[in-house]
């Protein structure tokens, strides 16, 4: 393998992770448009949005599998082809129906890249050195869902809303021959696992009825919940409760994904420098302040308004980026020749949990902001009591011998 440019490998694993937020978040202010040229309504504008994380979620248990057999490499060559026709397709899709097929396609492709690229990472660095790259990726992407709305209100202002697709073509487009001069091959053949159903099935099974996943995958994925939950809420929030315009999304998600910076930065640079027990625990207790002021303000505030509304979701992002690189390399690292199932099942996982936020606790709390704020602490609280559950059967990280289901022999353990 040809030596990696850090540098280089940083930037393009941040871009291809900023692929999926920008594939949502970069159509919200078009939704009025989008609605008025098609000819439907809000609800079924909001089915681009649905059909995308259904067709993401499904995908996002083959990419990692696919990407042990067969490399790395060529998984995100192929997801990103994909994604680039799939976005021409919505550009110049003319009704709804075609508009869904199209979207549905840019979802099976689009976590390709963020879901290989962190399997990539461990494959090609350890202990402090992969936190701290982990770390400086989630940094930069943690910039796309803050950009991606002003980014397409930008666009709106020059053109239509197929302009927005045509940008997400152009975006792919770079990514995809970024990818095919600078991205190695990092599974090579020799340590490459053979894609078998039955197989694939069992290792998956074996992976999920792990009690030791289970905890480390549901303590990371309630946590974002917490924050996603004002994501998913954020047309509500913004312009019902802030009573603000389709262009000040960034009132909302400049705040949380500046958290999310400032706690990437400072999880790289607590790398090999502070256990990652500690670091974990110092994160949930940041978005446990967060949450304790949101509700707090909520409560007591009249009338709700900027920029004291959404200070508290800053918080909440640095809770998230503290904790989620120390979760996610601690499940990569009990499953050394599965680390793309084990990070694939562990994405499932997330956008499992982060369906059920948009699709049932949104629409029935963003109404009331305080419900609003007791709803994302009591997600932040789910996910701290798996830590300590994980705690208190492991005292420490990395893997936890007795908690291991046997998908490798003992000894890559």
């Amino acid at each position: 393998m040809k030596p990696v440019s850090t540098r280089r490998l940083t930037w393009l694993l941040a871009g291809l992770s900023m692929l999926g937020p920008f594939c949502i978040d970069t159509i919200f202010p078009a939704f009025l448009q989008m609605g008025a040229q098609l000819n439907v309504g809000p609800l079924a504008i909001q089915q681009t949005i649905s059909v995308y994380l259904i067709a993401y979620a499904a995908m996002s248990i083959v990419h990692g599998p696919l990407s042990d057999a067969i490399g790395r490499r060529s998984v995100i060559i192929g997801g990103m082809v994909v994604f680039t026709l799939a976005s021409v397709g919505c550009a110049l899709a003319k009704d709804l129906p075609t508009l869904l097929v199209f979207r549905a396609l840019q979802g099976l492709s689009a976590g390709a890249g963020q879901i290989v690229g962190r399997a990539a990472i461990r494959d090609l660095f350890h202990g402090d050195d992969a936190q701290r790259l982990m770390s400086q990726v989630s940094m930069l992407f943690g910039i796309a869902p803050a950009i991606a709305p002003i980014v397409g209100g930008w666009i709106l202002g020059w053109g239509q809303w197929p302009v927005i697709f045509w940008f997400l073509t152009a975006f792919s487009a770079v990514l995809l021959l970024a990818t095919w001069f600078w991205f190695p091959e990092t599974n090579p053949p020799a340590s490459r696992a053979p894609l078998v159903a039955r197989s694939l099935v069992r290792d998956y099974a074996a992976i999920f009825l792990n009690p030791r996943f289970q905890r480390l995958a549901a303590a990371g994925s309630f946590n974002f919940a917490g924050m996603f939950l004002y994501i998913a809420s954020a047309p509500v929030f913004v312009m019902q409760h802030l009573h603000l315009g389709e262009r000040d999304f960034a009132w909302l998600f400049i705040p949380t994904i500046g958290g999310m910076v400032m706690g990437s930065f400072l999880s790289g640079r607590a790398a090999g420098r502070m256990h990652g027990d500690r670091l974990t625990a110092i994160g949930f207790a940041v978005g446990g302040i967060g949450a304790a002021l949101h509700i707090a303000y909520s409560a007591f505030a009249d009338p709700f308004t900027i920029p004291w509304a959404v200070l508290p979701l800053f918080l909440t992002g640095v809770g998230v980026a503290l904790v989620f690189p120390i979760l996610t390399l601690a499940i990569l690292d009990m499953y050394p020749r599965h680390r793309g199932s084990s990070s694939s099942l562990q994405a499932f996982t997330s956008l499992v949990v982060a369906a059920l936020v948009s699709g049932a606790m949104s629409p029935w709390l963003s109404h009331n902001p305080f419900h609003l704020a007791l709803g994302s602490a009591s997600l932040t609280l789910l996910g701290w009591t798996f830590w300590r559950w994980e705690r208190n059967v492991c005292k420490r990280l990395p893997p936890c011998p007795q908690e291991i289901v046997a998908v490798e022999p003992p000894n890559q353990l």
